[in-house]
């Protein structure tokens, strides 16, 4: 079959789009490269659009740098997503070469979206924040701003009287790791709730501090890791400053004011397929209070949902040895207080799996909701 050439187009000038085009002279096969971040070596994170695609053929795009990614071991068992209209979202064909990443779509429309994982976009970010407001009874306690001016809300729900904990969850400072707003978007779904006993004995004992996107600039330009000023923020919490992390700097100065009695970073592994929890082990402040409240969220958590499991996860730290720029073990040792990041798949959880998604943006939602559950049966014993 001959396929005209012309009608074939690839674009990625789109909010969180991330792909260079090397060579599409055979629609059917081309070859694309990943873009770094800005002022960054980092990169993984791809979003583009392919358009004049023939109906009934066998497409297949070729990312010919994928070997040299920040991750080079994750595309091992790795399938990418796709989306003929950019809301459903499903698994395609993907193999890993050594060098390159292939993946392929028998179309059965003229275009479609291709990318690392379910994007969760500023536009729908816009939205969730009106939700928050209107639906969920949250306030805007306070907002932010990143590097190049976009806003980062400070969301409270509750009273913020005397005598409440105060429990934060942040997401996304990876901003590749769209799965963390996505559980976002689930705890305030849930907060909308009215006849929830469980909410209602958290929210009794607590205020929940959210941060839906802590990197807003990094996630509209398809980056992996960095801002726009090509900073790690989850490795900015010890030198933060309003010059190169800005985003850092401002949840610190709002965790001054209103305190910390519970910290959760939620976040996406590129390499390990299950979902899990790492601690503050490391730090020199670590009790066996905090050990014992680990052990708790753990536990409940792992009965609360088959979409979370305490076996696979990353090494413990030896006492002593934490690495204390990353937010987890900086609040934690700060306010002396139950710590932990959240790590959520870019491939499927294994325990779990779903063959046609694997982990989505559906799951993760889900996972949010669960959590305050899990918070629930921990809001009396955080001190």
């Amino acid at each position: 079959m001959t396929v005209a050439k012309s009608s074939f187009q690839i674009s990625a000038d789109f909010d969180s789009g991330n792909i260079d085009v090397l060579d599409i002279s055979d629609p059917l096969q081309a070859s694309l490269a990943i873009r770094p971040d800005t002022r960054s070596p980092h990169f993984q994170w791809f979003h583009f659009k392919a358009s004049g695609l023939h109906v009934g053929q066998e497409h297949w795009f070729r990312l010919t740098n994928a070997s040299k990614s920040s991750y080079s071991r994750a595309w091992t068992g790795y399938q990418a997503v796709a989306s003929y209209d950019h809301v459903n979202w499903f698994r395609i064909p993907t193999i890993f070469e050594g060098d390159a990443l292939r993946f392929n779509l028998e179309a059965t429309q003229t275009h479609a979206w291709f990318a690392y994982f379910e994007p969760y976009s500023r536009g729908r970010h816009d939205w969730l924040i009106e939700q928050a407001l209107s639906k969920a009874g949250t306030e805007l306690l306070a907002t932010g701003k990143s590097v190049e001016g976009r806003d980062i809300q400070l969301l409270r729900k509750g009273s913020g009287v005397e005598g409440q904990r105060k429990i934060w969850i942040i997401a996304q400072q990876h901003p590749g790791e769209h799965m963390a707003e996505w559980f976002m978007e689930g705890v305030l779904e849930r907060l909308q709730r009215h006849d929830d006993a469980e909410l209602n004995t958290l929210l009794a004992g607590a205020d929940l501090y959210l941060v839906p996107n802590m990197n807003p600039d990094g996630a509209f330009h398809g980056h992996l890791r960095t801002n726009a000023m090509g900073q790690d923020l989850n490795r900015a919490w010890q030198n933060a400053s309003q010059e190169l992390s800005p985003e850092v700097v401002f949840v610190q100065q709002q965790m001054q004011k209103y305190g910390v009695d519970l910290f959760l970073d939620v976040h996406g592994d590129e390499e390990i397929p299950h979902v899990f929890a790492a601690g503050c082990e490391g730090n020199p402040g670590y009790t066996p209070r905090l050990e014992q409240l680990e052990e708790q969220f753990r536990s409940h958590l792992k009965h609360q949902t088959r979409d979370f499991q305490t076996t696979h996860g990353y090494p413990r730290s030896q006492p002593g040895h934490a690495n204390m720029t990353l937010a987890c073990n900086s609040v934690g040792e700060q306010y002396d207080c139950l710590s932990l990041t959240l790590e959520m798949p870019f491939k499927d959880h294994d325990d779990n799996p779903n063959p046609y998604t694997g982990w989505s943006g559906k799951r993760s939602m889900q996972l949010g909701k669960d959590v305050l559950s899990t918070f629930a049966s921990l809001v009396n014993n955080l001190r």
